[in-house]
C-alpha cells in the first residue's frame, strides 16, 4: 500500500529524517513509536505532500507523492495532532464542508455525514458550536473529516494527546475498528498506545529507522539470550560448583537473595536454552533449596530505551522548523488555514469546481 525509500528531510543544517524505508502492507495498523524529536511528524508531514523532502521516494498505492500529488493525496485522510477545525461552525457545518473539499459527491454528502456521526458517536453534538465541544469530542470531529472522504489510508499524528484515560480507551477502540477496511498509521511516544493498537511497530531514532516488527518479533530479535532469575538457599561456592557442570550456561553473576541465607542468580544461556528442569534436578541434588525461579524477558519498553538511548534532540516542527516556517511563510494564511487546506491539498484544486448549495451548510 505504502512505500517510503531512503526518505531524506532536511532543515537548515539539522537532518529530520535520515535515509528511512519501510513498507506498509494494505488493512493493518502500524505505529510510528520514538521519543519526541525522533523524526515522526515530519515523517508524516512528507508522507502526506504537506513538505516536500530533499530526497527519497514516498509512494502510496501506486502513486508517488511528488510526481502525481493529486492521485496520490486523494488516498489519504490525515489527523493533524492540532484537527484542522473551524470552531465557528456545528460539527454538522464542518464535515459537510470537508466532504465538499473531498469531492465527496453532493448526493451523497448529508448520507456520508449522518453516517460518521453515528459511527464516532457524534450524533447528539452535532449541532453544537465546535468550540463549545470537550477535547475527546474535537479529536472525533478531526478523525471524521479525516475519514469523510472514505480515504484507503489514514495517518493520525497523537491522536490520543491530551486525552483523559477513558477517551484514550475509546479512541482505541475507534482506531482498531478501522484496521481492514483502511490501513491506519499513527504515531505516538506513548508504549502503551502502541503496544495496545498496533498490528506493527516502527521505532524511528534520531531521523532513522531503528527496528521494525510486531511487539513480539521486536522482544524476539532483542531478546538475544535468555535470563533466568533463581533464588536459593545456599552459599555462592556451591552455586558456582553446581552451574559449572551445565554446559547451557553462558554466564551468571550473584546478587543478595532478600532472605537470611539465600543468594539470587542470573543465568545466561546460549542459544535460548531451557535449563530450568536440569538446573532444578542439579540444585536439588546439590543440597540447594530453590526459593523461586523465573525466566525474564525484555519489555517494549527495555527495548524502546535500548534502541532510542533517551534522545534529546528536538524535531523539526517544534523549535527549529518553527523558525524555518516563520521565515519561509510571513505573511501567509493562518496555521488553522493552512490544516484546512493540507486536509484538501490538490484535491479541491480539480477545474470545474461543483456549485455549493448553500442549505446543505
Amino acid at each position: 500500500m505504502i512505500q517510503v525509500e531512503n526518505l531524506v528531510k532536511r532543515y537548515g543544517g539539522h537532518v529530520a529524517v535520515d535515509g528511512m524505508s519501510f513498507t506498509v502492507e494494505e488493512g493493518k495498523i502500524y505505529g510510528f513509536l520514538g521519543p519526541n524529536g525522533a523524526g515522526k511528524t515530519t515523517t508524516m508531514n512528507v508522507m502526506t505532500g504537506y513538505i516536500a523532502a530533499n530526497g527519497g521516494a514516498v509512494v502510496i498505492d501506486g502513486h508517488d507523492i511528488l510526481k502525481e500529488p493529486l492521485a496520490a493525496k486523494a488516498c489519504i485522510g490525515y489527523l493533524p495532532e492540532i484537527p484542522p477545525l473551524y470552531p465557528d461552525m456545528t460539527v454538522h457545518e464542518f464535515l459537510l464542508f470537508a466532504a465538499e473539499l473531498k469531492k465527496v459527491p453532493k448526493a451523497e454528502r448529508k448520507d456520508r455525514v449522518a453516517l460518521l456521526e453515528e459511527r464516532l458517536s457524534l450524533s447528539e453534538m452535532s449541532l453544537r458550536l465546535i468550540k463549545n465541544l470537550s477535547k475527546g469530542y474535537k479529536q472525533r470531529v478531526g478523525l471524521a473529516q479525516a475519514l469523510v472522504g472514505d480515504p484507503k489510508v489514514l495517518i493520525l499524528d497523537e491522536p490520543m494527546v491530551g486525552l483523559d484515560p477513558k477517551q484514550i480507551i475509546e479512541m482505541r477502540d475507534l482506531i482498531k475498528g478501522l484496521a481492514g477496511k483502511h490501513t491506519v498509521i499513527l504515531s505516538s511516544h506513548i508504549l502503551s498506545e502502541i503496544s495496545a493498537v498496533c498490528d506493527h511497530i516502527l521505532i524511528i531514532s534520531k531521523g532513522k529507522l531503528a527496528a521494525s516488527g510486531s511487539p513480539e518479533e521486536l522482544q524476539k530479535m532483542m531478546q538475544g539470550t535468555s535470563t533466568l532469575v533463581v533464588t536459593v538457599i545456599g552459599e555462592k561456592e556451591q552455586a558456582q560448583a553446581v552451574l559449572g557442570q551445565i554446559e547451557e550456561i553462558e554466564q551468571f553473576t550473584f546478587e543478595g537473595g532478600g532472605e537470611e541465607g539465600s543468594i539470587l542468580i542470573r543465568i545466561s544461556t546460549k542459544d535460548d536454552a531451557d535449563i530450568r528442569k536440569s538446573l532444578s534436578v542439579a540444585l536439588a541434588g546439590a543440597g540447594m533449596p530453590i526459593l523461586s525461579m523465573n525466566r525474564s524477558e525484555k519489555s517494549l519498553e527495555d527495548i524502546f530505551l535500548e534502541l532510542t538511548e533517551a534522545e534529546e534532540a528536538p524535531e523539526m516542527g517544534e523549535t527549529a522548523a518553527d523558525e524555518f516556517w516563520e521565515t519561509e511563510e510571513a505573511g501567509t494564511e493562518t496555521q488553522q488555514d493552512e490544516s484546512i487546506k493540507e486536509a484538501a491539498d490538490g484535491i479541491d484544486s480539480v477545474t470545474g469546481e461543483e456549485e455549493t448549495d448553500e442549505s446543505d451548510l
